[in-house]
């Protein structure tokens, strides 16, 4: 009834601005705040909560904390994680994005591959950072971490402009023998013959750039797309890594070994063939390196 009043007397249905009980912070207390929470990205609503004590003798409850940055835009979001990158490694990244930033119809040629390892276990890391939107690339609201091995099923893939190869197992370590005998003879070199002008584009790992391999690509007239070092979030195979493995960390049933893991990693193969999924991903790429002039959108983050 009380909605209904105020509908019918004021043609609303919403609070009146500054009605309700006060604020027990005041404008500046919320800049100080802010402020507070920029210095120290990483920190909890409760961190602030006691920091915020400590600064001004007055206490401040964690939920009214996070009330006051949602409301002066800062939201705690999941951090975007890199792995370290040098001087050189900006450079030569920032070096490959303008040489490539006129291509268009060419991407259509490239054949993206890449390994993956999907894990028993997951885990979204509950580190938060608070940030405004479009903020997400500052190197303040970036956590480094470097790759470690835990157990689990590692793959390989490739995808192209409308095609896929097939999704295979690699068990153990990968050297370039193995890498040429289980990989690139039995089912990357038919697929890049399948597709005329084909580029294959590989990261820098050391079974891809060993002599025995580079003689092999040139024996087979594979052609390589230049490719810079430590450099895997500028792949869009990256992506589709990412939907199998949200996929398989949303699946309810327990996966108990590495074989469990492989047979619902196969499952997931048709998220890895779907066409939808490539071709997004591929078109989002030319897209990215077409709409501006300056620096393609998709490779800001080679200056931070």
């Amino acid at each position: 009834m009380r909605v209904w009043k105020q509908w019918t007397d004021e043609c609303r249905t919403t609070r009146k601005s500054g009605s309700g009980p006060r604020n027990v912070t005041s404008a500046r207390d919320d800049r100080h705040l802010v402020r507070m929470a920029r210095t120290d990205r990483t920190a909890s609503s409760r961190q602030l909560a006691a920091l915020w004590s400590i600064a001004t003798g007055v206490s401040l409850c964690a939920s009214s904390i996070r009330r006051r940055l949602l409301q002066c835009g800062l939201r705690a979001r999941t951090p975007l994680y890199r792995i370290p990158l040098t001087h050189d490694h900006r450079r030569l990244r920032l070096q490959w994005a303008n040489q490539h930033r006129d291509w268009r119809a060419d991407w259509q040629h490239v054949v993206f591959s890449d390994e993956s390892r999907f894990n028993l276990w997951y885990h979204d890391g509950r580190i938060r950072v608070r940030r405004y939107a479009g903020e997400r690339h500052l190197p303040e609201c970036i956590i480094e971490r470097h790759s470690g091995r835990t157990p689990g099923v590692m793959v390989w893939g490739a995808i192209a402009y409308h095609r896929r190869s097939q999704l295979l197992r690699i068990v153990g370590n990968l050297n370039s023998n193995r890498y040429i005998r289980e990989v690139l003879q039995p089912e990357a070199v038919p697929f890049l013959q399948s597709l005329p002008g084909a580029v294959f584009q590989q990261d820098n790992a050391r079974p891809h750039t060993a002599r025995i391999v580079k003689s092999f690509f040139a024996a087979q007239q594979v052609q390589l797309l230049p490719w810079p070092a430590c450099s895997p979030d500028m792949s869009p195979i990256e992506h589709v890594w990412d939907v199998i493995g949200r996929r398989l960390a949303r699946d309810p049933r327990p996966v108990a070994s590495a074989d469990e893991l492989w047979k619902a990693c196969s499952v997931r193969e048709l998220d890895f063939l779907e066409a939808f999924h490539i071709h997004k991903n591929l078109s989002c790429l030319v897209n990215d390196f077409n709409s501006n002039p300056v620096l393609p959108s998709a490779f800001k983050i080679l200056l931070t």
